[in-house]
């Protein structure tokens, strides 16, 4: 494992952090807590020094499980980090009370690394006028934090104002060579990492899509590499590429994952990928940027929708069917987002009424109902019931 040096404590991190938001789960959508638990040992016991998780993360169930997974030592030999759910707070008190519960749910005295989650423009505006600065200030004084930050999903124009307005250790950014100009950016990771803070990124693989089946238009480009690597090591490499990238959060599902990504993280130096393979990443996310249809991360923030769309699973798919030219994804729609299997109700695109929460919460900036029609004119339509048929005659339903 490769480490590098936080500048604003000297602290040294492995340059791969264990991301918990997406965690094994079973059918019942809990945490599968035994596979889970090795690969976050796993992981540290491969000198991994830093876990992240969040309030939310599992439906509030992630922080318990790290509790309990973190046990046996292996809490001393990670930096934790967790996240002040911003959304949540309305009163200064409630900013003491959702870090309280974090210290008690995590099973430990000090957060190492406590962000703010999800900043923006106004976000940033509400939790200051409520008092925020005098909360992190009054946490870290007390020792129930060790070094305060913020998570960001707002615009480019309106980083480096919060970057100025507090004197943070560190911040985490959405970062991968499909967003160099969105967020932060590359000007934000630039700007951040010039004002000393410690920077972190998030979505290296901007939510599995840089992963898995790679299109082949994109596979032609890669095979022209003189170094042949999988799509996950290009797209870990061109992030740690940056001198400035403290540490990549890599949310990992299933115990291949983590092998790999700490495989490809001995040889994640700063500066080690030629000019000719920047050129052919650059060529392959212009590639990307042609085939990507809605710019979704599968992040989740948007949901539940009072409507049950599953908005998720939705983009993902109407993505896979244009990037991966998979017509096999009109039968997943169905399958996927049908009631047939483990839920009472539907979750299609058509069930969205156009209430607009989703847009607030979204950290892409997506306008989610205009992009959910998209989503109906290209899976649904008259033949409805007998797509239904077909998918329940598959499964014998």
């Amino acid at each position: 494992m490769l480490y590098r040096t936080n500048p604003k404590n000297g602290d040294k991190l492995s340059i791969l952090g264990f991301g918990a938001m997406r965690l094994p789960t079973k059918e019942d959508g809990s945490i599968d807590e035994e596979k889970a638990t090795e690969m976050v040992r796993y992981a540290i016991d491969n000198g991994v020094n830093f876990v992240d998780t969040a309030w939310p993360y599992h439906m509030g169930e992630c922080e318990p499980f790290l509790a309990r997974a973190l046990s046996d030592g292996y809490r001393e030999k990670v930096k934790l980090s967790t996240k002040l759910p911003t959304w949540a707070v309305n009163t200064r008190e409630d900013m003491d009370k959702f870090l309280n519960a974090q210290l008690e749910k995590l099973n430990t005295n000090c957060i190492d690394y406590y962000l703010l989650h999800t900043l923006t423009k106004a976000s940033w505006a509400k939790i200051k006028e409520l008092g925020v600065i005098d909360f992190l200030n009054s946490a870290k004084a007390d020792g129930r934090i060790k070094n305060a930050g913020f998570s960001y999903h707002g615009m480019q124009e309106d980083f480096a104002s919060i970057v100025d307005e507090y004197d943070w250790d560190f911040c985490l950014i959405q970062y991968n060579y499909l967003d160099e100009n969105v967020q932060a950016g590359t000007e934000g990771l630039k700007y951040a990492s010039s004002k000393g803070l410690g920077v972190f990124v998030m979505e290296p693989l901007r939510g599995g899509n840089l992963a898995g089946k790679t299109p082949d238009e994109v596979m032609e480009i890669w095979n022209k590499a003189d170094t042949k690597r999988t799509t996950v090591e290009w797209a870990l490499r061109w992030v740690w590429n940056h001198p400035e990238v403290i540490s990549v959060l890599s949310g990992m599902t299933e115990p291949e994952q983590v092998e790999e990504n700490i495989r490809i993280a001995e040889e994640g130096y700063q500066n080690s990928l030629t000019q000719k393979e920047l050129g052919l990443i650059e060529q392959a996310a212009l590639k990307y940027g042609e085939l990507l249809k809605i710019n979704c991360t599968g992040c989740g923030y948007c949901m539940p929708c009072p409507a049950n769309v599953d908005i998720p699973t939705c983009f993902g798919i109407y993505n896979n069917l244009h990037m991966f030219h998979d017509e096999s994804q009109r039968f997943q729609y169905f399958a996927t987002l049908s009631d047939i299997f483990w839920t009472n109700e539907p979750h299609f695109a058509s069930q969205c009424t156009d209430c607009g929460i989703c847009i607030e919460r979204c950290p892409q900036n997506i306008q989610i109902p205009e992009m959910l029609e998209k989503v109906v004119a290209e899976f649904e339509g008259l033949d409805n019931d007998e797509k239904m048929a077909m998918v329940k005659s598959v499964f014998k339903m």
